[in-house]
């Protein structure tokens, strides 16, 4: 099924000064006192079904693939920011046992889209690398508004083969993240339908509904392929302008606050948020596209929550739980493999589960003979029910 997952990178502080992860802890498994599932590498599935690795200086969190629905941003939010909870658990607990501070700095979050147009329906002008580029047009505003805050950089757009991912600085608030996440996965779906992703098709749409920025031009990204709106590809920096006051140049001649700009794009894509946007999220998009909720954006400076993500911001289980908006069906997939509860199959095969290949595949040792299997997540959703049923 098409799917979205989020990442969120952190800086390790310890006694307020940076580190390297890998060089103070070596392993995800010097961290979390209980037992992980393996991944790949040096990343581990953590109970809440979130992985956890050290990637370049950074500890990173990625949730589970979720499948795209009503709600998936929400489920996704939920995810991430579960998984956050735990790992400042589990670091509380060592530096007690160290007797050193550690702080979870918040760096930058990624949100990903699947990119599943059938192979029979792609072209020249349809691939996702064109995608990736003319998304960089459409979807810097409305997510400046959302994420990002006064000392941001920059809002990317990455082709990552069969899946699209969109950059920005980490979000120290959990429903302006799945605000945000909601917003880049309607603007994604529908974007994905148009019949060209080439740059040409913004000239053919109706310019007050695709304002865009004149004299605006992307730079690839710094990190892999793909693009990004830096603060410098813009003739002023957007990021330290006023967003109502301060006036932007689009196609056409029109004048328009960096607000109106953003708001005129939600509202073309509105339909598209809607489809997958839970009803809270909805409203926190609209209310901030309006001006009746605020943006970081209109913050003197970039807010005090971002140094200890986790104390300064954290979760709270009121915000979506699980009588409302329950577990999506890949989500419980890989808890109970993560948990490793065994499955029947057949008539009296049992198989436990013992890791992950990859974000989609899970591998079982069958118990008869311990030989092993690797079963998709796909294959094993249609044994879901029986095997919740069994784990109870």
């Amino acid at each position: 099924m098409s799917a979205i997952g989020i990442e969120a990178e952190f800086v390790v502080v310890i006694d307020g000064q940076p580190v390297k992860p890998e060089d103070v802890f070596g392993s995800p498994r010097r961290i979390v006192r209980g037992p992980l599932m393996h991944r790949t590498g040096r990343s581990y599935h953590l109970p809440t079904g979130s992985a956890v690795y050290f990637d370049t200086g950074v500890i990173e969190l990625a949730t589970p693939m979720i499948e795209i629905e009503r709600g998936c941003a929400a489920r996704a939010g939920r995810s991430l920011w579960e998984s956050i909870l735990f790992l400042r658990r589990e670091l509380d607990a060592w530096q007690e046992q160290h007797e050193h501070d550690v702080n979870l700095v918040g760096f930058s979050t990624h949100y990903n889209v699947s990119f599943d147009v059938p192979e029979a329906d792609r072209g020249p002008n349809r691939t996702v690398e064109k995608l990736a580029l003319l998304l960089t047009y459409l979807i810097p505003a409305p997510v400046m508004l959302l994420a990002a805050n006064r000392q941001s950089t920059g809002i990317g757009v990455r082709p990552r083969g069969n899946r699209i991912e969109v950059t920005a600085d980490f979000t120290p608030d959990a429903a302006l993240m799945i605000a945000t996440a909601t917003l880049v996965v309607g603007i994604i779906r529908d974007v994905m339908a148009w019949p060209s992703y080439d740059l040409s098709v913004l000239d053919e749409h109706d310019g007050r509904a695709l304002p865009r920025f004149r004299d605006f031009a992307p730079v690839p990204h710094s990190s892999r392929k793909g693009w990004v709106a830096r603060y410098s590809c813009f003739p002023r920096n957007p990021f330290m302008a006023h967003v109502d006051h301060d006036e932007w140049e689009i196609a056409g001649g029109e004048s328009l606050s960096l607000r109106e700009i953003a708001g005129r794009l939600t509202k073309r894509f509105w339909p598209s948020i809607r489809r997958y946007a839970d009803p809270f999220t909805l409203r926190l998009i609209g209310n901030v596209m309006a001006g009746r909720a605020p943006s970081l954006l209109e913050l003197a400076d970039r807010p005090p929550a971002y140094e200890s993500v986790g104390r300064l911001c954290a979760w709270e289980d009121s915000l979506f739980p699980e009588h409302e908006l329950p577990r999506s069906r890949y989500e419980r997939v890989l808890i109970r493999a993560i948990h490793g509860d065994r499955l029947r199959l057949g008539a009296d095969e049992w198989y436990t589960p013992t890791g992950m290949r990859g974000w989609s595949h899970v591998i079982f040792r069958r118990e008869r003979d311990r030989s092993k299997r690797v079963f998709s997540l796909d294959y094993l959703l249609r044994h879901l029910d029986d095997w919740e049923a069994g784990s109870r």
